[in-house]
């Protein structure tokens, strides 16, 4: 039983309409100018919505958004082929959203997530389910992580698919589990199951900018990763920048064997020890700042009343060394350097995100979930999402422990790397939204709607 469900717009109903004519259209042609037989269109995926909190600019927002209307990537205006069909909010705080797009759209919001899976039916009635743990009022623990509903969401998902004995393709926004038992968990059930189960982040997915692209078999001696934003929730999208620069290295991924948190006098002391590069760190942030970036010490001193820095040191199995940073306090940084053996120049890059402060990002990301509910495959590694699930609980246990270093024979895996040039931004889009076009206040991807 939905919690109330409103018809839809005229907007949406006139392309319903117009989109089912030529469906009808394309069916009836039986031979094509060549005398074969043509395909009928392929039909439109029924996506169901799960999310935490449904406000302006939340992550529920600026995905969700991208599925309900043409959206850029790489200069082309896509429709996302597939259509929401229901709506579940666990939160409803002020500035909520969801209500207002129940109505303009014609969603019904459900009050469980089985009602919403199944539409308000007992089996399983969509055709993709789109999970979004992200925003909203929810504890941290002890060690300072938010406590997001994920795995719960997830949970509760799984049941469904039991009962109706039939599964399909899921996405899990950014990472699986503030806790590793449950994202290992989370990730077994999926392998059980055969659940086709997508996560991560969407900043691996921006302009590269310079243009680096490491070919495969790099041998990589040391890497960095720089954000601008919170513990915990930043450092997730800069550890999955890193990994998806550093997987693909000679050898393939080999797991992290030991984690250790720095803030303070310990961070810099750790680059003197030769722990972490300092030139590194200084080729990274030259990407984002030019070659007039200040030294980095000097940089992060100076930011030191608004953000102090900290970073935490990755050595993996195989031997390769990386520090993610947190200089400064810009939400849009997301730099990464790296030095190459018998190479003593670095390779760096900024990870530019485009207009309107990362809601941009989300355009790239909900063109590869989209990809993923088609194909039943994600475009990139799930592993990479549950490495780096791992190591942000590591981080946390070394932070909580002041700094002692973790070691984390769990992460010991290995996993092969994917080819996902096709699911970036490679910067045709910003010809067209620019960093001078107005951003819309609601739900509008700044081009037509549908």
């Amino acid at each position: 039983m939905t919690l109330f469900s409103l018809p839809a717009s005229h907007d949406r109903r006139v392309f319903l309409q117009s989109a089912a004519g030529l469906a009808m259209a394309a069916s009836t042609l039986s031979e094509t100018r060549e005398g074969r037989a043509q395909e009928p269109a392929k039909k439109r995926l029924k996506v169901a919505v799960v999310f935490t909190e449904f406000t302006y600019r939340s992550h529920a927002h600026v995905i969700l958004e991208n599925f309900l209307h043409p959206y850029l990537f790489n200069g082309e205006w896509t429709d996302p082929g597939m259509d929401v069909v229901s709506l579940y909010g666990d939160q409803f705080p002020e500035g909520d959203m969801s209500r207002a797009a129940s109505k303009e759209y014609g969603i019904p919001l459900y009050p469980t997530i089985d009602a919403a899976l199944c539409l308000g039916g007992k089996e399983l009635a969509v055709d993709a389910v789109l999970s979004i743990g992200e925003h909203g009022k929810y504890p941290r623990n002890e060690k300072g992580q938010r406590e997001y509903p994920r795995k719960r969401f997830f949970d509760e998902i799984v049941t469904v698919f039991r009962r109706s004995n039939r599964v399909v393709p899921v996405f899990n926004d950014k990472h699986l589990s503030f806790r590793w038992e449950w994202a290992k968990e989370m990730y077994d059930t999926a392998r059980e199951l055969r659940i086709p189960l997508m996560a991560g982040s969407s900043v691996p997915l921006a302009e590269r900018r310079p243009v680096l692209e490491l070919p495969a078999g790099s041998r990589i001696a040391e890497a960095v990763s720089i954000h601008g934003g919170g513990f915990e929730s930043y450092d997730f999208h800069a550890l999955e920048v890193l990994q998806s620069m550093v997987e693909a290295r000679h050898g393939g991924e080999t797991g992290i064997a030991r984690v250790q948190y720095f803030s303070g006098e310990a961070l810099w002391k750790a680059a003197e020890e030769g722990l972490w590069s300092l030139p590194l760190a200084q080729a990274a942030m030259a990407a984002e700042l030019g070659p007039d970036a200040p030294p980095v010490r000097e940089f992060a001193q100076a930011e030191l009343e608004r953000a102090a820095p900290f970073g935490t040191l990755l050595i993996y199995r195989d031997g390769l060394r990386a520090m993610v940073l947190k200089f400064g306090r810009e939400d849009t940084r997301w730099n990464f350097a790296c030095r190459l053996e018998g190479d003593p120049e670095p390779k760096a890059t900024a990870f530019y995100v485009g207009p309107w402060n990362n809601r941009n990002l989300f355009k790239a990301l909900s063109h590869a979930i989209q990809t993923h509910f088609r194909q039943s495959r994600s475009p990139y590694p799930l592993e990479r999402t549950l490495l780096t699930t791992g190591i942000l609980d590591a981080e946390a246990d070394s932070r909580f422990r002041g700094g002692d270093p973790v070691e984390t024979p769990h992460l010991g895996m290995a996993y092969p790397p994917v080819d996902f040039r096709a699911m970036r931004e490679m910067g045709a889009s910003w010809k067209l939204i620019t960093e001078d076009t107005p951003e819309p206040e609601g739900i509008d991807t700044g081009g037509p709607r549908r």
